[in-house]
């Protein structure tokens, strides 16, 4: 209590100074000690003035106070950083009287009720915490040296008992000038009320499964209901359509399922009612039509991809992993089918379209082919095969730039989730090729479909891939020979999943190939067969004896059953009885009867010639064993007339078999 009326006196003797603001009163010593005998301390307190244009920093000197004033709270006319506030007498005087001595001083005339102390506890940072100089407004008062401010600060944290804490241990409503705080302060302050992490923790989080990749949306926008076009005159609907593709301009949120439920479905309604619009109606597509549709699909559809859900780690698998979905595929999906609609429509003009559809469209809708989500990728697909039919000009343009996604594909990045889908495109652009085929149609056979085999992620696009190559092959079979070659180059050493691939490959080509451009390939081709043959995968093995059950193949076997049965009939004959899955037994007795039924006498002298080598190879691993045995005795016997004791895999290796015999064995 005596602080609040200490406060009021304070306010009302405040109120009792020279209305023109000249009056000066110098803060009292404080009790228990002098005032130090400084000039600069004693210029300071002089010039420190309570007229209302003075800066509040010019009573930044007043943290000097008594220790009955440290108690109290500022008044109102104190200045921010005032520890105690100062009052003028009437005549000016300087007094250091008790309270009814101030109360008296006041003017009768002055009939304005005294201000409340005013207690302000700020947690907030100051706008700058660094101390300065205080800054002196009136030109009479000019600014104190900059001893005066130290002095000023040695007298308050020293003017007490215990003055080194003083200014740390004042009283709730004492607030420190800025002279006087301490510089750590302020920048620990500043790092504790720095900016916080502003990521919102939400639980309504989608699962990373299913995700919008549009990072920016449009301001927050109200959308209103516009009229159906059957709501107004024909002559109006030109106008309102030009005003439904710029209002579905607008892109919404779809991270929060929650926020503009209407402006999203206002935005669907019109794009149903514009489908509906160049569907049902003709001559709809005017020239002013046209910057505004591709606008609006730019708008909606061009954006970054994000990065994949797994960049480290395997690539997709149809099979075992679910696909990542697109959070704002409501809207997209109804934006593809509407371009769609207007590019298919007969009144469509390509010649008013190549202003707006150009080269740089063409890449940012090939950019968005990298979508994790299966349902874009398949509009995206008809979208640019669509825009490839339509746009003479661009067919060259569209073939190079998936050139290049193909070898950024193959040679740095191998992750692409969209190379299935161009792939089926190029399949009917191949098809679509005019004979002779152009040199440049071959160089993309053989430079760009070939190495695709080579990626580890063959598995995701080697359907396509292989209808792709087939398609080049039937339009012209010269090819082939280049093709399998190109095949058995990168064909996989360890990979069995892929060889099962390949081997699938190569029954296509050869149901496509002529019997002239077998021979050609007959030898290097079977070879590789023959390795497979062996193969202890099983499923390689069987693909392999697979061939056997093709009739043409057969008969491509048959007419060149001298090249191809020396080749192959060791792998099969061994495989007959060692190979440990019993299908495959079944499947080498097919193709040895097969053989035996084309030419029995070939197979005789190819038996007879296995049998031999065999026989060759026997006596060869028995004159292993005899010299080995040899050469063991011979240690042995030197071991003993040196007297050492023979190693330890001499006396081991005695009771091992001959590798002859193993060998009879297997046969």
């Amino acid at each position: 209590m005596k602080g609040l009326k200490k406060a009021m006196n304070l306010s009302r003797s405040k109120s009792a100074a020279d209305p023109n603001g000249k009056g000066t009163t110098p803060a009292p010593p404080p009790k228990g000690g002098s005032v130090p005998a400084n000039s600069a301390y004693t210029g300071s307190l002089k010039a420190s003035s309570t007229s209302a244009g003075s800066s509040p920093a010019s009573s930044s000197t007043s943290l000097v106070g008594s220790g009955g004033a440290a108690s109290g709270s500022s008044g109102p006319g104190s200045g921010a950083g005032a520890g105690v506030a100062m009052g003028s007498s009437a005549g000016g005087s300087s007094r250091s009287g008790s309270t009814p001595e101030r109360r008296g001083g006041q003017s009768l005339a002055d009939k304005t009720s005294p201000a409340p102390p005013v207690v302000v506890v700020s947690s907030e940072m100051p706008s700058d915490p660094i101390p300065h100089n205080p800054t002196h407004q009136s030109p009479s008062s000019p600014p104190p040296p900059p001893s005066a401010n130290l002095a000023a600060m040695g007298g308050g944290l020293h003017g007490q008992p215990g003055g080194s804490t003083m200014g740390l241990q004042t009283a709730p409503g004492l607030q420190m000038t800025e002279s006087a705080a301490i510089p750590k302060a302020g920048s620990i302050n500043r790092l504790r009320q720095g900016p916080k992490d502003t990521i919102p923790v939400n639980a309504k989080t989608p699962p990373r499964k299913q995700r919008s990749s549009r990072f920016h949306v449009t301001e927050k926008v109200e959308l209103d209901k516009l009229p159906n076009f059957n709501e107004v005159v024909p002559a109006d609907r030109p106008e309102l359509f030009v005003r439904k593709l710029r209002q579905c301009g607008v892109i919404f949120d779809f991270n929060d399922a929650s926020s503009d439920l209407k402006g999203k479905q206002i935005k669907a309604q019109t794009l149903h009612e514009m489908l509906d619009y160049i569907t049902s109606q003709r001559g709809v597509i005017t020239e002013q039509i046209y910057p505004e549709v591709v606008q609006m699909f730019s708008t909606n559809l061009f954006r970054s991809i994000p990065p994949p859900v797994n960049p480290a780690g395997d690539a997709f698998d149809p099979e075992e992993d679910e696909p990542v979905l697109e959070l704002a595929w409501p809207h997209l999906q109804i934006v593809y089918e509407f371009f769609l609609r207007f590019v298919e429509s007969p009144d469509f003009n390509t010649n008013m379209a190549k202003k707006y559809i150009d080269q740089h469209f063409v890449l940012q809708l090939l950019e968005l082919f990298d979508s994790e989500d299966p349902r874009e990728r398949d509009f995206l697909k008809t979208t640019l095969h669509r825009i490839y039919g339509k746009f003479l000009n661009l067919r060259a343009f569209i073939r190079r730039s998936i050139n290049n996604v193909f070898f950024q594909f193959i040679y740095e990045t191998e992750r692409h989730n969209g190379i299935a889908e161009l792939l089926e495109i190029l399949g009917s652009i191949i098809n679509g090729f005019a004979l002779p085929l152009k040199e440049e149609h071959k160089t993309f056979l053989t430079r760009v479909l070939i190495p695709l085999h080579k990626v580890k992620s063959l598995a995701l696009y080697h359907p396509q891939l292989a209808y792709c190559v087939v398609q080049f092959l039937e339009k012209d079979s010269s090819l082939t020979e280049e093709v399998l070659l190109g095949l058995l180059r990168y064909w996989p050493k360890v990979n069995s999943p892929k060889e099962v691939m390949f081997l699938n490959e190569v029954e296509e080509v050869l149901d496509v190939i002529e019997p002239t451009e077998f021979q050609k390939i007959e030898v290097p081709l079977f070879q590789q067969i023959q390795k497979c043959i062996n193969s202890q995968h099983f499923q390689v093995a069987e693909r392999a004896l697979y061939f056997w059950n093709n009739e043409y193949i057969v008969n491509l076997i048959g007419e060149n059953v001298q090249v191809i049965l020396p080749i192959v009939f060791s792998a099969l004959y061994q495989n007959s009885k060692s190979h440990w899955n019993r299908t495959i037994h079944g499947l080498v007795y097919n193709a040895l009867k097969l053989f035996m039924e084309i030419n029995p006498a070939l197979f005789e002298a190819c038996t007879n010639d296995f049998k031999q080598q065999r026989q060759l190879e026997r006596q060869k691993l028995r004159q292993r064993d005899e010299n080995w045995k040899r050469l063991r005795e011979t240690a042995l016997a030197q071991s003993k007339a040196m007297g050492a004791q023979p190693p330890k895999t001499l006396l081991e290796d005695e009771a091992a078999p001959p590798r002859s015999t193993a060998a009879m064995d297997e046969d």
